[in-house]
């Protein structure tokens, strides 16, 4: 029941008190129930069939927060400590959600048979207009962590007017260089699968420190019954294309961007990078002392604030980085006056807060 709880259903308008019949009162149980089990669809697509589950219902005028998971999760071990942390309930109740299991990941799948060919990153890219077709949802707001923001940016990149904004966490645009392809093969013959998928996922100071965290992580990757799928999904994240980001050229995210890496992720430096080639003011660089599956908190609050530069969510109350953090903020303004293009949170206090505002500029947080 306390989880129920948490399920918040807002009325239009709320009838006065003492005028809820019990009818009313089981019938908004039974909504709360049907939320927090969420409904699962397949479609299918040209490049095989595709899971997804959604969880609440549209909101006129809103886009669709839409999830996709990374390499050897699924979206309920990527996404669920975010999604059910108590602060997120404020951003669940104003969005419906839909969260993509990549094919072969679902919970339950049957192993592909021997000689199965994969889909590419690009075909799986090329899956989400399916989804969004047989929902009838015109926009989204992506969320993707590894191979899954990966995809996602192919996707806004091919389909730029149903994108309204991106976080991608742990992001990696680059194919990988005859380098990286000789190590990641050299490394397959000593380590096996799924040692090296949470290679992929953590960092080796992490991994050494062998906390509670990445036994449960080790053990849902190690024991996956479906391990031959996921390392066909490796295989296709490892086979990615570069996706050519260029500052101030064609190809390039269109929408406002939120970036999230952990401290010491395997991926800091690309996603650094990553940062380097987007348009400044339209990207938010959020930095966290710990990877973003162990810090639900600071995500949400971090993006909380993306949702109110995007013009969702204005009356929202901004709890905990409110609390706990104070804007420094390094400006420079333009020419003729415009906004600033530059700002910097760090952590520097107990108290202050941390003004809102469109995400026109380029905004590092380290919590």
């Amino acid at each position: 029941m306390a989880e129920l709880q948490e399920v918040q259903i807002t009325e239009e308008k709320p009838l006065l008190p003492g005028q809820i019949p019990e009818a009313a009162k089981e019938a908004e149980l039974a909504a709360r129930i049907l939320l927090d089990q969420g409904q699962t669809h397949s479609v299918e697509t040209p490049y095989g069939s595709v899971t997804f589950t959604v969880f609440g219902t549209p909101k006129p005028k809103r886009p669709a927060i839409f999830t996709y998971h990374d390499v050897g999760l699924n979206y309920k071990s990527c996404f669920q400590p975010l999604f059910q942390f108590g602060d997120m309930q404020e951003i669940i109740q104003n969005f419906v959600r839909v969260h993509v299991d990549a094919p072969g990941m679902e919970e339950g799948a049957p192993v592909f048979p021997l000689g199965y060919q994969y889909p590419s990153l690009d075909q799986l890219a090329d899956m989400i207009p399916c989804i969004l077709q047989y929902l009838n949802f015109s926009t989204i707001i992506g969320v993707g962590v590894g191979a899954g923001a990966y995809i996602l940016s192919r996707y806004a990149l091919t389909h730029p007017d149903t994108v309204e904004g991106l976080v991608l966490i742990n992001i990696d645009p680059n194919a990988k260089g005859w380098m990286d392809w000789a190590a990641h093969k050299l490394t397959g013959l000593t380590s096996s699968i799924p040692e090296m998928i949470l290679g992929h996922l953590f960092s080796q100071e992490e991994l050494s420190g062998n906390s509670e965290l990445i036994q449960k992580y080790r053990n849902i990757v190690t024991h996956a019954p479906n391990l031959e799928n996921i390392e066909l999904y490796w295989n296709s994240y490892n086979n990615r294309r570069d996706l050519n980001f260029e500052r101030g050229g064609e190809i390039t995210l269109k929408c406002p961007v939120m970036l999230v890496v952990g401290d010491q992720a395997p991926h800091e430096d690309a996603v650094v990078e990553c940062n380097s080639k987007l348009d400044p003011t339209q990207t938010s660089f959020l930095k966290v002392s710990n990877p973003p599956p162990c810090a639900p908190g600071k995500l949400t609050e971090a993006f909380k604030y993306f949702l109110q530069g995007m013009g969702y969510m204005a009356s929202s109350c901004m709890t905990r980085l409110s609390r706990s953090r104070t804007a420094s903020l390094t400006s420079a303004a333009s020419i003729d006056g415009n906004r600033s293009r530059s700002r910097t949170l760090s952590q520097s206090s107990e108290s202050g807060t941390i003004p809102s505002g469109p995400p026109g500029h380029t905004m590092e947080v380290s919590c």
